[in-house]
């Protein structure tokens, strides 16, 4: 009697566990596919009109700061950042958190002002929001990100707030937005421009913040030179660089015996940003579970993108989408062994 009364309850029991565990699984499936289905960034620069901004909890649009309206509203709280070319203050503007941005030295002024024009430019999902500046004065203001530039990735996501973000999806997404804004960067709106502020790994992911929504946006736009076809080509600064990191280009082609010269080294194009994707690639990625199939799916383009001949190395264009294909496909994969276990 006991016996017989024991299964009829277990039976029920079961299947009532595998209706929760089915239910569980098509949640997390129909999760995945809403949390993963674009990797296109959203941003309020496609919500608002041109020399408009919202930034923080705004609702609305605003015109772009003028003299004295950043004089008047906008209040410095603390130094957060100190470069050659501008301090950086949060500062606080009706209510609003946001970043100022002051001119350091009169000596680096065109640095400072290049910089601004092309912060007004290249305004995009690409790049962080303006929110306006003073020329006069030697200030501009963005939006503020608090978690710093990009260099800070690892020591972010080790956080218990951001730990459940510490994953393969976020980490290639951040490397889809690098090699987006380089995609964008050469082809933009005032010609091909490359990023010379990208000597060695450190100093390239400096130029990046990262947005508290786990995306990639470019900040310091200080040295952006055009590639005008035809010409010489540009040059990243007056003095010779080294190490592995930069293009072989970028190296001093005459040997340790001749005397480094400015006027003699040879100009460059944009391909010298390809040549340095793999290597911010791999920081971006770092070693969480999946990292090692990506790196596997993204090899040929990483050996393409080193090779010693530019003209030979693909396109940012091109680039980016590989690196959309193996998301869309790590993603399928995911997908599907979900799908087999419903």
């Amino acid at each position: 009697m006991g016996g017989t009364f024991g299964t009829g309850c277990g039976l029920p029991a079961v299947l009532l566990c595998l209706a929760a565990l089915l239910c569980a699984n098509l949640i997390l499936y129909l999760y995945l596919d809403a949390l993963y289905q674009d990797t296109n960034p959203l941003s309020a620069h496609t919500q608002c009109p041109l020399h408009h901004f919202k930034v923080g909890t705004m609702t609305t649009c605003t015109p772009w700061l003028q003299c004295p309206q950043i004089r008047a509203e906008v209040r410095r709280v603390k130094l957060i950042g100190q470069g050659a070319v501008k301090k950086v203050y949060l500062s606080e503007w009706r209510g609003q958190k946001v970043a100022l941005s002051v001119l350091s030295s009169k000596q680096y002024t065109d640095d400072f002002l290049h910089g601004l024009s092309m912060l007004r430019a290249l305004q995009s999902a690409h790049v962080v929001t303006l929110v306006g500046a003073c020329e006069e004065d030697g200030v501009f203001v963005t939006e503020y990100h608090p978690l710093g530039s990009a260099l800070t990735l690892d020591a972010t996501l080790a956080q218990d707030r951001y730990l459940w973000r510490n994953s393969w999806h976020t980490r290639l997404q951040l490397a889809i937005d690098h090699v987006a804004f380089l995609a964008y960067l050469h082809s933009s709106p005032v010609g091909i421009r490359v990023m010379c502020d990208s000597n060695d790994l450190h100093k390239t992911l400096s130029q990046f913040l990262l947005a508290s929504d786990m995306r990639l946006l470019a900040n310091d736009l200080d040295a952006l030179p055009e590639v005008e076809r035809g010409r010489r080509g540009v040059k990243c600064g007056h003095h010779e660089l080294t190490g592995d990191f930069v293009a072989p280009e970028q190296l001093w082609p005459y040997g340790e015996d001749v005397q480094f010269s400015d006027e003699a080294m040879p100009g460059y194009d944009e391909k010298t940003d390809i040549w340095k994707i793999p290597d911010v690639t791999r920081f971006l990625l770092g070693n969480v579970l999946g990292s090692d199939v990506i790196h596997f799916h993204l090899f040929q383009i990483y050996t393409e993108c080193k090779r010693k001949e530019p003209h030979m190395r693909p396109t940012a264009l091109e680039v980016l989408s590989v690196y959309r294909s193996v998301y869309d496909s790590m993603i399928e994969s995911q997908s599907q062994r979900v799908r087999d276990m419903l």
